[in-house]
């Protein structure tokens, strides 16, 4: 499997899981997607969780931490590569966003900044020094996309492209709910999906990975059968098969078994 070694600017560049029990995050990931993981030390920060695909030794897929308080909710947040933190960070309070945390230094491998969007949806920015990200995407068992559910598109719209420069491109690929691609340099970063009445009205906009699975079907209740709970079950869509879970501790991701001329 080729290693990546570095991201664009505006790209998913990593994903870090929040957990309230990360041993019992590290049991369900290992078994669901094989991964494995070792400890990383971050100063002040604490010990840091790396998840890694084909033994310890192999590329990094993922982050996990530990809950930083009770009020935090278990979630997956994804970072996009930068190129100034604080540029980018300027355009984010600019465009209306949230601070959740300023930009900081001093993890010794990069620095970072969080936000919440219009809407809430949260997201963090990664200008790497030393950790580039993700060493692996798009394959079995990694990341292969990134997803906003929003239910304010024209005003997403607008935001993410304030903030990153994203242009999008409307498409229809599951029911008849207009769906957005987000792109840079005319490539592919991301996607947005409209919350219709088939979502839950509780559910409040959010970003959520998905994860390249070679059979959906069996992944989703593996799934189950480790504790997790579905939230949307193995659907045909145009890019291919795919399903929503809530792991054990609360987080959302998607899995996807890519269409054949998707793949590659």
């Amino acid at each position: 499997m080729p290693r990546v070694t570095g991201h664009e600017a505006g790209a998913p560049c990593w994903l870090d899981l929040a957990s309230p029990d990360p041993e019992a995050s590290k049991r369900f990931y290992r078994e669901l997607f094989g991964w494995s993981s070792y400890t990383m030390a971050l100063d002040a920060f604490g010990d840091y969780e790396i998840f890694t695909l084909g033994g310890t030794q192999g590329p990094r897929v993922a982050g996990l931490s530990a809950l930083a308080d009770g009020a935090q909710p278990p979630s997956w947040t994804v970072y996009f590569r930068v190129d100034d933190v604080d540029d980018t960070a300027r355009a984010a309070r600019a465009a209306g966003g949230r601070e959740l945390f300023a930009p900081m230094a001093g993890l010794g491998i990069g620095r970072a900044a969080m936000y919440a969007d219009l809407e809430g949806a949260d997201f963090a920015l990664w200008q790497p020094t030393e950790l580039a990200g993700m060493e692996i995407v798009r394959e079995p068992g990694a990341m292969c996309w990134v997803e906003l559910a929003s239910r304010d598109i024209e005003g997403a719209r607008r935001f993410y492209g304030e903030v990153f420069g994203w242009r999008p491109v409307e498409h229809r690929i599951y029911r008849a709910a207009p769906y957005t691609a987000w792109e840079v340099g005319g490539r592919p970063v991301g996607g947005m999906v409209f919350m219709d009445e088939h979502w839950p009205p509780h559910w409040g906009a959010h970003w959520i990975p998905y994860f390249w699975v070679e059979d959906c079907d069996a992944t989703a209740w593996k799934a189950t059968d480790l504790g997790a709970r579905m939230a949307i079950p193995p659907t045909d869509i145009r890019p291919g098969r795919f399903a929503t879970i809530l792991d054990p501790t609360g987080a959302r991701l998607a899995m996807i078994t890519l269409a054949p001329d998707l793949r590659g």
